[in-house]
C-alpha cells in the first residue's frame, strides 16, 4: 500500500538554504521565451535540480509576474536571474566567465541528448529557445555544442519547459553515474 508524504516530510530546504548550498554546474539562458507560464515553470524546474542561475533574454518577461509566480510556486525567489537584452549577449558574458556553451536545438551535427556527456569540473550553460523559431541563429553559432531531444511523433518540436525538465533530469542523472 502507498501513502502519499505529506510536504513536511519531505525534506525540503529553505530558500535560505537554497541560496547557500553547492549548486550544480549549470546555468539556463531563455532566448525570447514568450510564455511566462513557461518561464515560471523554467524556475521550477531550476530549483528542483539546484541551477542556480536563469538568464532572461530578449521579449522573455522578468519577476515578479502573477503568471512567473503561478508556475514557479516561489522558485523565482529562490533561483537567481539575470535579464540580458540578447541571448548573443549572455552566452558571450557567460563564455568570459568559463562556461561551455550549449544550445539545445535541431541542428545539424547535434549531439543526441542520451549521447552527451558532461565534462566532470566544467560548467555549461544550456540555452533554451523561442516556443516557435527555436534559439537564434547566431546563439547556435556562438555555441560550443547543440544538443537535441530525439522525437518520434509527427511534431517537430517539444514545449520549452518540457524540454527543460527533460534535458535537466538527463544530465543531472548522467553526473551521477
Amino acid at each position: 500500500m502507498f501513502r502519499k508524504l505529506l510536504n513536511s516530510e519531505l525534506g525540503r530546504i529553505s530558500v535560505d538554504q537554497f541560496k547557500e548550498a553547492e549548486k550544480a554546474p549549470y546555468v539556463l539562458v531563455l532566448d525570447n521565451v514568450r510564455s511566462q507560464h513557461n518561464i515560471g515553470s523554467a524556475f521550477r524546474t531550476c530549483d528542483a535540480f539546484r541551477i542556480g542561475r536563469i538568464f532572461l533574454c530578449g521579449i522573455s518577461a522578468t519577476p515578479p509576474t502573477p503568471e512567473i509566480h503561478k508556475a514557479a510556486l516561489g522558485a523565482e525567489f529562490s533561483v537567481d536571474w539575470e535579464y540580458c537584452e540578447t541571448a548573443l549577449a549572455a552566452v558571450t558574458k557567460l563564455r568570459e566567465e568559463g562556461y561551455t556553451i550549449v544550445s539545445v536545438e535541431q541542428a545539424e551535427h547535434a549531439t543526441q541528448l542520451q549521447d552527451f556527456r558532461p565534462e566532470e569540473g566544467r560548467r555549461y550553460a544550456l540555452v533554451f529557445g523561442n516556443e516557435v523559431k527555436g534559439v537564434a541563429q547566431d546563439v547556435v553559432d556562438a555555441s560550443d555544442a547543440c544538443l537535441e531531444i530525439p522525437q518520434y511523433g509527427t511534431k517537430h518540436s517539444l514545449n520549452v519547459s518540457v524540454s527543460i525538465g527533460i534535458v535537466l533530469w538527463n544530465i543531472i542523472l548522467n553526473n551521477l553515474k
